[in-house]
């Protein structure tokens, strides 16, 4: 399966092509609206979030909501919608490049004079096909009881110690939540900051957490770098506008611990079969999946886009000046959890049609079953 995604921020249409998605998966566009409306949420999103009413429409690869195994278009309608591709737009070029966007190294990879046409596509605007091509692979994993969720571990220096005891518990506190922390008390504490970023013309980052349950052993493979679950994992989520690092499991403090403390012990019972006391490797090792839990962890900036801004250079002039401003958010954290979710979904189901591949979503699941047999 591959998924291309096309459009720019403030064109007429996103769009996203699925190839390789199985016949017979059942696909509701209202599903993938409400993950839509999710990615749009939390406390810090700028004004465009309220421009825009993100409902995707699926044009091909359906009938009856059911996938038909040829390839899957879905689109989503820009309510911004400033330049065309047949004609001219009245828009003033941007030659002030923004500090820590795409702008600058856009303009030396392109030799563009105006920064419009790179920022049009870097915007993280793209990533609402991701999440509407992801929601679809979630409807995919539904049927083998894979489930994905994320939560904000940090904003900015506030950070969120507990931990939570299951995905369940992740959903539940996170569903109605405007900061998508589990702690309502560093909640509060956490937009007491956004407001304050917000009136000073800052932007803040922090780190999401992502858990997917449900994986049997065995996906992923060590035979080739590229296959290996984790750097799939850490690929796909580094790909994220404003995303600079990724961790899996215990991640970097994996390396303060003795080998003697750090590692997963290996347990056996009847009942459980093979399983561990702790989770310190996030469910992967050997860039395989072992059974437990997957734990991947992200590190986002601080959105680029400054309402206060900082010094830049014009491309054009070559004199100092202060970047461009454009419309942008005060904090994202909380959607680029829900764009990560959709990432994995991506990865997860690459990973399960690799190892139980098939053109039907029966032909799937019969391997899967024969598979669970196999293990026990």
């Amino acid at each position: 399966m591959r998924i291309l995604t096309a459009g720019e921020s403030h064109g007429e249409f996103e769009a996203a092509i699925i190839e390789g998605f199985p016949r017979g998966v059942a696909i509701d566009e209202n599903t993938i609206n409400h993950e839509l409306s999710r990615r749009q949420a939390g406390y810090g999103r700028g004004k465009r979030m309220s421009i825009e009413s993100d409902h995707v429409k699926i044009v091909s690869g359906l009938r009856n909501k059911i996938s038909l195994g040829s390839p899957i278009t879905l689109l989503v309608r820009n309510g911004d919608h400033k330049i065309f591709t047949q004609g001219k737009d009245d828009l003033a070029p941007i030659t002030l490049p923004r500090p820590a966007h795409a702008d600058l190294a856009g303009f030396f990879k392109y030799g563009d004079k105006d920064c419009r046409n790179i920022l049009e596509r870097a915007s993280a605007r793209e990533t609402v096909m991701r999440v509407a091509a992801g929601s679809a692979c979630k409807q995919f994993l539904n049927y083998f009881d894979i489930k994905i969720a994320s939560f904000v571990r940090s904003l900015g220096k506030i950070d969120c110690v507990n931990d939570p005891e299951n995905i369940g518990e992740i959903i539940a506190k996170t569903q109605n939540s405007p900061t998508g922390c589990l702690d309502s008390a560093k909640a509060k504490a956490m937009m007491r900051l956004i407001d304050a970023a917000q009136k000073k013309g800052d932007s803040l980052g922090g780190v999401a957490e992502i858990w997917v349950t449900g994986l049997v052993p065995g996906l992923g493979s060590f035979m080739q770098y590229d296959q290996r679950l984790d750097a799939q994992f850490a690929s796909a989520l580094m790909s994220i506008p404003s995303v600079k690092g990724v961790e899996v499991g215990l991640g970097f403090d994996y390396s303060r611990m003795p080998g003697s403390t750090s590692h997963d012990e290996i347990f056996y019972n009847s009942t459980k079969g093979f399983y561990h006391k702790t989770n310190h490797s996030g469910g992967i090792e050997g860039g395989m999946s072992n059974g437990e839990t997957v734990i991947l962890r992200m590190a986002v900036k601080p959105i680029a886009t400054l309402t206060q801004p900082l010094n830049s250079v014009d491309i054009i002039s070559k004199k100092s000046a202060k970047a461009a401003v454009v419309r942008s958010d005060t904090c994202a954290v909380l959607a680029a959890g829900v764009i990560a979710e959709s990432m994995a979904a991506i990865v997860v189901t690459q990973a399960m049609l690799q190892k139980f591949g098939g053109d039907s979503l029966k032909e799937i699941q019969a391997n899967y079953r024969n598979y669970l047999k196999s293990l026990k």
